[in-house]
């Protein structure tokens, strides 16, 4: 009762796994092993010799290998590069002749069914589509039935039990879903004294060879031939390709960036406005202009003063505009709570006619060429708004100098808080 609940069982859990073969093909998550899905399960068949004589010892018999052929078949699912689970079904005859070489002695495997992990021991691949070869190395367990006979006389028939199941082998790719198999097994009989009684030193071997066909979409490759090394000098190869394009598109718009840079910044029309800001293009050359570019049509009386005298009242004026000039983060436009000293600022210039030059400064952070741009344009910015309030454009210089001339650490947040600045030089 207890053999044929056991032998159930083996068949149970056998049956299970090849029901398996029907079911929709699970591919293997993308990223997982590169940017490809992978074929997880094959099935495969072989045949091969049978000997009483196994590489770790025996002799004691003459086997007859070339009269003892096996075959069978196996179903296999693969859930790592390195790691199988292997159903195996084998059947076959095992001969030999006793000691005075007249009787012959026929051992029948009538059925025997295994479960085996499988492990690669390396994958020796040019690509991660098709393995070159694979070494391998499996043990598992199994149920078998058996029968013996010497000469004409029945030893025993139908007799069942356990055995472990043992190997090592080479599989060759010789495409995306077929692989050739070449293995050589070692069967310990572990179970019922009379079926181990009919096998030399309780084992025999099965040399074979044998054909694996990979199941699922033809178009994807094997997950047992998967090369992590293979995969990764393809992934190198791709991202230098992308990191190249990206490079060769980064120049161009740099270059394009330049481009616009200095047509912004440049004043065609010569009225102290730069494009960027000069909404009146073109003005004629003489023309006083506001901030925007535009001709002022009622003009300040500019009062001509044959000296220039900056008084400590026309600095503090300066000095406080500087400390209450605020802009818009990484932008050029002036908070509005800069206006009140601005304006202050801008009556100065008007009521003394004096000369301003605006320098613009910024921290390292970031890119020269940007903080270039953003100190000019800064500059432009105050010098759009005080032209706004009356003073004459004519008499104001922007100037943008980036990072070029800190007056302080840019290592730390204070220094780089000084170094963001605008500065006002009055003449």
């Amino acid at each position: 009762m207890n053999t044929r609940i056991t032998k159930s069982t083996m068949l149970v859990a056998l049956l299970g796994l090849s029901s398996q073969l029907f079911a929709q093909e699970t591919p293997t998550a993308s990223g997982r092993f590169g940017k490809q899905n992978l074929r997880t399960w094959s099935v495969g068949a072989q045949a091969g010799i049978f000997s009483q004589n196994t590489i770790l010892g025996g002799g004691s018999v003459k086997a007859r290998e070339f009269k003892s052929v096996g075959y069978g078949a196996f179903v296999k699912k693969q859930i790592l590069p390195a790691l199988g689970l292997q159903a195996d079904f084998l059947r076959g005859e095992i001969k030999t002749l006793n000691a005075s070489s007249t009787i012959e002695q026929k051992n029948s495997i009538n059925w025997a069914g295994s479960l085996t992990a499988v492990l690669n021991i390396a994958n020796f691949s040019l690509n991660t589509e098709n393995a070159v070869l694979i070494p391998y190395v499996k043990a598992g367990a199994g149920y078998m039935s058996s029968d013996s006979q010497v000469g004409t006389t029945q030893v025993f028939q139908d007799r069942e039990g356990w055995y472990i199941p043992t190997g090592v082998g080479f599989k060759f790719g010789v495409s995306k879903g077929i692989n050739i198999d070449l293995g050589y097994d070692i069967n310990f009989i572990k179970s019922s004294p009379t079926v181990k009684s009919a096998y030399l030193e309780n084992r025999y071997s099965y040399s074979h060879v044998g054909v694996e066909f990979a199941l699922g979409n033809k178009e994807n490759s094997q997950l047992q031939n998967y090369s992590a090394v293979a995969d990764l000098r393809k992934q190198t190869a791709e991202e230098s390709n992308e990191l190249r394009r990206a490079l060769s598109t980064a120049e161009e718009n740099a270059a394009r960036d330049r481009a616009q840079y200095a047509k912004d910044l440049a004043d065609d029309d010569n009225d102290g406005v730069a494009n960027k800001f000069d909404k009146c293009p073109g003005t004629a050359s003489g023309t006083v202009v506001d901030g925007s570019g535009c001709p002022i049509k009622v003009q300040r009386e500019i009062v001509k003063e044959t000296k220039v005298v900056v008084t400590e009242a026309d600095r503090k004026v300066v000095r406080d505009a500087i400390s209450n000039l605020e802009f818009d983060l990484g932008k050029s436009t002036i908070r509005s709570k800069s206006n009140a000293t601005l304006d202050r600022v801008a009556n100065l210039l008007v009521e003394k006619n004096f000369s301003l030059k605006l320098a613009g400064h910024t921290d390292n952070t970031g890119g020269r060429e940007l903080n270039l741009r953003l100190s000019k344009d800064r500059a432009e910015s105050v010098k759009a708004y005080l032209v706004s309030q009356g003073a004459n454009a004519s008499r104001i210089e922007a100037t943008g100098y980036g990072p070029d001339q800190p007056i302080s650490t840019n290592k730390t947040a204070a220094g780089r808080q000084e170094n963001r600045r605008v500065e006002f030089t009055l003449y």
